[in-house]
């Protein structure tokens, strides 16, 4: 089962996710500086400068120096107009700017979050959820937008407008600048230490989310399991526990903000106002009238907005970066499968397999293979047979290079394919694995999926020679059929006759078969046998077998006993030499082995990761 990995991101992975979101921003610096700016210039006129020109006409009408008449108030009223009209041309700008920036770095973190995740290796899925991962690496790129709508209309919305207020009001008196910023200030020193004390309970809120989302999508993955052993009601129960944690934890953090935050910089708001007030009456009313008073009244209630907003802007960026540090997270380890720095070119050569004295450990088992060493020529046919553990699994997936050996090397063709490109290598193989999944795509795609460039006659020979077309051309809708999630609606027979489409479509020099038939009925399996040896003709192939029956005529058995090579041969030499094979042959029954013979060495292998 994967391993729970929802808590809280670290430091490292916020940096990470900063660093991302700076370069989507950096990248396309020519919108996002307009973007950003032109809201905030827009705020300057309707917040700011719009008050000045009606701070400016009360004056003058304040003042009485002479009649009101239309010509003295017509150009006050124009300019303020004007104002507003160029305000609301900057935010429009602004915003197709920004909504530019915004959906294309979405676009790029997008591809970029699956580009990570498809260069982990297997083990790395093997411990996570998959419903976890998806939730990560949308929140990854999604929150960009709400990133990119902080720093524009809550940071640069206000800041920039504050420095033009302060220059403004230093005009009048800079007295009213260092009452403003000294009251910001103070509001800012009081509440830091208790966002930061809500941060931690933001955490452990977000924590609680993941831990949600990670049981909702390993229950529904599992639905089948659930429904056949009566858990419907467990599940539903531990579903409504891990809810009522996350309700618990999400008012704590709201309850903080609310109670604790906003109850702190509400009288600091209101104090602001007042000394606000005071010195728009003590210092503007007597060197510049009514205009004054006006003027710091306006820019001290405005400059108060932004003392309540300073929860509300770390608390958007908070989650943003949040969720982003989640996906980044994944990344601060690196995978442990990687391409060579200069990967050698493929050369033209038979197709043969060599292990040569290799050594590999299961994480956290003891050591399987310890100086194993095996030739397979090319074109040469191979059954791999032992008890569950032995090791037979391991060996195709080592081939496949889904995880990396500890010591000696694995070579195809003469090269060492951890000199080769993941890429190249996996173009060589064609492999069928004991539970083959299924994406919830067409039939046709599934096959394809192989050899996305192959024709419909090719799809279709691959489909006959696997025994697909017996069912699928009685599917409603033939090979346009949605097979289901992971395949759900074939059976397993059926999904290992795609996977064998799949693999005889692929045509590959090496072909790895593990289990390939072993849910197929009899007769469905000598059909599908005939197909294999077809397949098989002039291609090295490496065959996983506990039937016995199904390997017997192969070129050569290799019995692996606990990562070991006990013995090797003819199926009719291995018999007539009484050794390991020959009592697995006489302990199965309808051509299984008995499984109660198993060892149990402890391994990955022995616990069904063979």
């Amino acid at each position: 089962m994967p391993v729970l990995r929802e808590g809280a991101p670290g430091k490292g992975s916020v940096l990470l996710a900063l660093r991302y979101y700076g370069r989507e921003l950096a990248g396309n610096r020519r919108l996002a500086v307009p973007g950003m700016l032109l809201p905030a210039l827009g705020n300057v006129g309707i917040n700011y400068l719009a008050p000045l020109v009606v701070a400016k006409l009360v004056g003058r009408i304040a003042d009485g120096s002479g009649p009101l008449r239309l010509a003295t108030t017509l150009p006050y009223v124009l300019a303020f107009a004007g104002v507003l009209l160029l305000a609301e041309a900057l935010w429009r700008l602004g915003m197709h700017c920004l909504n530019r920036v915004a959906a294309h770095g979405m676009e790029r973190l997008y591809a970029t979050g699956m580009d990570e995740l498809f260069a982990k290796d297997t083990a790395f899925f093997h411990d996570n959820f998959a419903g976890a991962l998806t939730k990560r690496v949308i929140g990854f790129a999604a929150r960009f937008e709400e990133f990119c709508d902080t720093l524009t209309f809550s940071v640069l919305g206000s800041l920039v407008p504050l420095v033009f207020g302060s220059v403004v009001l230093w005009t009048y008196d800079p007295l009213f600048v260092v009452g403003l910023l000294a009251m910001i200030t103070m509001t800012g020193v009081c509440v830091f230490p208790l966002i930061r004390r809500r941060q931690m309970l933001v955490r452990e809120r977000e924590e609680a989310v993941a831990h949600v989302s990670g049981h909702v999508a390993d229950s529904l993955m599992n639905i089948d399991t659930v429904r056949a052993f009566a858990a419907e009601e467990r599940e539903a129960a531990e579903h409504r526990s891990r809810v009522a944690r996350q309700r618990r934890l999400t008012l704590r953090s709201w309850d903080y903000g609310n109670l604790r935050i906003d109850t702190l910089v509400a009288p600091l708001s209101v104090l602001t106002n007042v000394i606000g007030l005071l010195l728009a009456v003590t210092l503007g009313g007597d060197s510049h009238g009514v205009e004054a008073v006006v003027v710091a009244f306006t820019y001290y209630s405005n400059a108060t907005r932004i003392m309540f907003e300073f929860n509300q802007i770390y608390r958007r960026l908070e989650r943003a970066m949040t969720e982003a540090a989640q996906f980044t997270e994944l990344l601060l380890k690196p995978p442990t499968v990687l391409d060579p720095a200069a990967p050698e070119a493929l050369v033209a050569a038979p197709a043969d397999v060599r292990f040569e004295r290799v050594h590999f450990t299961h994480a956290g088992a003891q050591p399987l293979f310890r100086g194993l060493d095996l030739d397979v020529p090319s074109g040469t046919r191979i059954g791999l047979v032992g008890r569950s553990g032995g090791g037979k699994t391991t060996l195709t997936r080592l081939l496949l290079r889904m995880s990396d050996i500890d010591g000696g090397r694995i070579l195809i063709g003469g090269q060492d394919i951890s000199r080769l490109r993941q890429t190249d290598l996996r173009g060589l193989i064609a492999y069928v694995p004991q539970d083959p999944a299924m994406f919830h795509r067409s039939l046709r795609d599934n096959i394809a999926f192989a050899r996305p460039d192959a024709c419909e006659a090719d799809i279709r020979r691959a489909a006959e020679a696997a025994h697909v077309t017996e069912f699928a051309d009685g599917l409603p809708e033939g090979f346009d059929t949605l097979v289901g999630e992971r395949g759900i609606k074939l059976s397993g027979g059926q999904r290992q006759r795609v996977a064998l489409a799949r693999a005889i479509l692929r045509d590959a020099p090496v072909l790895l078969l593990d289990e390939a038939t072993s849910a197929l009925d009899s007769e469905s399996e000598l059909l599908v046998q005939e197909a294999l040896w077809r397949l098989m003709e002039g291609r090295t192939a490496l065959v996983v077998a506990h039937r016995l029956s199904t390997v017997a005529t192969m070129d050569r058995l290799v019995v692996l006993d606990h990562g070991r090579i006990v013995e090797q041969g003819r199926h009719e030499e291995l018999l007539a030499a009484q050794g390991a094979y020959a009592k697995l042959w006489a302990h199965q029954s309808g051509g299984f082995l008995d499984e109660t013979m198993d060892g149990a060495d402890g391994s990955a292998e022995g616990v069904g990761l063979r």
